[in-house]
């Protein structure tokens, strides 16, 4: 067994476990909740540090090198159109590809009645990702300190938050929440460090940093202004 696997297996264990003692105390001393239900949580237990092990080492393996070698090459084609173009492209498939979205689209859609559909809240929180991602690496190109963006896209989403329908307030922050999934964070992390290592001037640390928290913003404005379309 590698020691990157052994490290993995640590991990998984370290997060999943306490959660899982706690339950078990539970249901001995508190809840005595029916056998059965309680064996499927063991069972869902069982599968959850299997898949969150699996899903470590596919980052490890696949996304992390992947995002890293993609943010590496795209500066190198001199094109600042080109470098926002996939830049945007990168953090909109991500975004659709992240379960967690997903899972928030299907509840506002059966909560909503069907009001707000499921695929068109994945579209704009998709969209809000997608154009700050770009905008984050703009920033890595033009040396602009993040507290520029920052102040004003929660500025806006202030501002933003008098405006919309009472109702999409609440479901706009969750969207900044669930882009920050385990599909989403590992590329577009990958994809700013990678960047700022090969232009030239740049450090990785002050700058490939600060693109998830940039590409939060722009779930929770795409949401408002749905909610003032919708309104």
């Amino acid at each position: 067994m590698s020691a990157n696997f052994q490290s993995h297996l640590k991990e998984v264990g370290l997060a999943v476990l306490p959660i899982t003692l706690v339950v078990v105390l539970l249901q001995i001393f508190l809840v005595n909740m029916p056998w059965v239900v309680f064996a499927r949580f063991l069972i869902g237990v069982a599968m959850v540090l299997l898949g969150l092990l699996l899903f470590l080492q596919g980052v490890k393996i696949g996304l992390l090198p992947m995002g890293e070698a993609v943010g590496a090459e795209l500066p190198k084609h001199g094109s600042m159109v080109f470098l926002l173009f996939f830049a945007f492209l990168l953090g909109f498939v991500v975004t659709v590809a992240e379960p967690d979205v997903r899972v928030l689209a299907h509840q506002v859609d059966f909560v909503s009645g069907g009001l707000v559909e499921s695929n068109v809240l994945i579209l704009t929180v998709a969209l809000g990702v997608a154009v700050f991602v770009a905008m984050a690496m703009l920033r890595i190109v033009l040396k602009t300190p993040i507290t520029w963006l920052l102040v004003g896209g929660y500025l806006m989403i202030l501002i933003l938050s008098f405006i919309t329908p009472a109702a999409f307030v609440p479901i706009a922050f969750d969207a900044g929440g669930v882009t920050t999934g385990p599909v989403t964070v590992p590329f577009i992390l990958a994809l700013g460090l990678g960047t700022a290592a090969v232009i030239g001037g740049r450090s990785s640390f002050a700058d490939g940093f600060g693109l998830i928290g940039l590409a939060s913003i722009g779930p929770v404005i795409g949401v408002m202004i749905l909610g003032m379309l919708y309104g």
